[in-house]
């Protein structure tokens, strides 16, 4: 199959002295981002030929751990719910939604 049209997702990070994040960007024309600021990041790639995960974890120096703590929640509830719909196992997925169910009371983020 030919390839129809390339796209670009750009990822802008600004560094201190010590090179350490203060402040990130990133710009996705296609979805209609233009140098949306962030203030946390996780990226991962498959590579299939060594059959590992390339990651990619960044977080400006300010960002609150209470913010962190939530990016992480609804981090993972996503994660169950791209791995349902890669793979189709209900029975894995309920265990990982009990995971984050699990997550959320630990930290007390959920609201009764």
């Amino acid at each position: 199959m030919a390839i129809k049209k390339n796209t670009e997702i750009k990822i802008e990070v600004s560094l201190d002295e010590n090179n350490i994040p203060e402040h990130m960007n990133w710009t996705a024309e296609d979805g209609g981002i233009s140098s949306q600021e962030t203030k946390a990041m996780l990226l991962s790639f498959w590579d299939s030929e060594a059959q590992e995960t390339l990651k990619m974890d960044l977080w400006v120096k300010d960002m609150p751990v209470d913010q962190m703590q939530l990016f992480f929640h609804q981090t993972l509830v996503s994660l169950s719910d791209t791995f349902y719909e890669a793979t189709k196992d209900e029975k894995m997925t309920a265990t990982m939604k009990d995971f984050c169910d699990y997550f959320a009371e630990k930290l007390e983020l959920k609201n009764d």
